[in-house]
């Protein structure tokens, strides 16, 4: 069997009065859990919310994108000069050559606006660098060659294999899913969960009036509305697989250095939802990391019962979590090889169960150090247990 290394990220974080994640209608998303109404914030959000904290770190010529302008992307690296890693084209003829280049990616128009193509594609800039070097310095004659010669000439061309190697770490993190040519397919490298709050929630309603600065004929509003909200303690929750991160990758540091990067972008980042409006941006209460070589295990379970905020309600979810994962590890003799936490909240249950609390750049180092053990020996060494069961 495979080896495999799972980096697990707990965490628990209150926002304000917020909406930092809206349904169609305008409403904060919610999921019915236990019974109890929760504010939710999907997976796809706080996926494009640490994808973008993670671009911030990254220079910008080996970031990745996700468009349907890859056409126009391509045309315009096509027109640049030769010495700038360009072709040197004429607009039209760099149009031309690069919907041939890109036919055998099986990339139709869209219906509705003929410079995009009919889905999103995610890739890396390089990656566009990497088929204007196929050409090879042709790009001009073949530029000149009639249709049918010119779909003759691409096709001996390695363009599909070009945009399947190479990957950036952005891609190799999250994946990338093509249905019409399963070739481009890159198994994604992070599972990130919903998040949850730990407790029920209630919508409120912020009714607010703008005043009209210019007019001074009556006291009248310029403009009133409403903005629906609510505040909540999250359970957050992403797995990173090392292995296939690895994979995906091919080299040892680069995964290590995204390994960490990962954790860091996904613990500070916060979906920008009605940010103007609520300066909702938070640091967590708890960051617990658990590493695992059998498999992920999700602690959302901690809170099927809803937290009641008697004594605060992150303070709360902190004990609730401690004790949900120490059963879990007796129950099904499931315990973590590891764990190693940053949190705020002081307590003897979450310093029994996590371990002393570290600093979260010294979390960082304790990943850096602990995913390099991994790469390098294929092992990671159990930490010693002492007498009340910390690890």
């Amino acid at each position: 069997m495979k080896p495999t290394l799972f980096v697990e990220a707990h965490i628990l974080q209150s926002l304000p009065p917020s909406n930092v994640n809206r349904d169609d209608s305008g409403t904060p998303k919610q999921a019915v859990y236990g019974g109890a109404r929760r504010a939710r914030v999907s997976s796809q959000a706080w996926k494009r919310a640490t994808r973008t904290a993670y671009a911030e770190h990254v220079p910008e010529a080996d970031r990745a994108t996700r468009t349907k302008r890859i056409a126009h992307l391509l045309t315009q690296r096509l027109t640049r000069p030769a010495a700038v890693g360009g072709a040197g084209l004429q607009a039209a003829q760099a149009d031309r050559l690069a919907a041939a280049l890109l036919e055998p990616l099986g990339i139709t128009k869209s219906a509705k606006k003929d410079d995009q193509s009919a889905y999103l594609l995610f890739f890396g800039k390089k990656q566009l660098d990497s088929l204007v070097a196929l050409l090879g310095g042709r790009a001009a004659k073949l530029a000149a060659l009639p249709d049918d010669d010119l779909k003759t000439e691409v096709k001996n061309l390695p363009v599909v294999q070009t945009l399947s190697t190479g990957h950036p770490a952005e891609v190799a993190l999250f994946g990338r899913m093509v249905a019409d040519l399963p070739a481009l397919n890159v198994d994604a490298s992070v599972q990130v969960a919903h998040a949850l709050s730990t407790h029920a929630v209630r919508t409120e309603f912020d009714y607010y009036t703008a005043v009209d600065d210019e007019n001074t004929d009556d006291h009248g509003a310029g403009m009133i509305g409403t903005v629906e909200f609510n505040s909540s303690t999250l359970y957050r929750y992403a797995v990173l697989g090392v292995h296939q991160l690895r994979d995906n990758l091919t080299d040892t540091d680069e995964t290590r250095q995204a390994a960490v990067r990962f954790i860091d972008a996904f613990t500070r980042s916060m979906p920008t939802g009605h940010q103007n409006s609520f300066a909702h941006r938070t640091l967590p209460h708890l960051v617990l990391l658990t590493i695992r070589t059998d498999q992920p295990v999700n602690l959302v379970s901690a809170f099927e019962e809803p937290v009641t905020g008697i004594t605060g309600l992150a303070a709360e979810s902190v004990v609730r979590l401690a004790h949900e994962l120490q059963t879990v590890g007796e129950t099904w003799g499931a315990e973590p090889l590891r764990t190693l936490a940053t949190y705020t909240t002081e307590g003897d249950k979450a310093a029994e169960v996590f371990g002393p609390s570290l600093s979260f750049p010294a979390l960082l180092d304790s990943v850096d150090s602990l995913v390099g053990q991994w790469l390098t020996d294929g092992q990671i060494t159990p930490a010693p247990t002492t007498q009340d069961g910390a690890r």
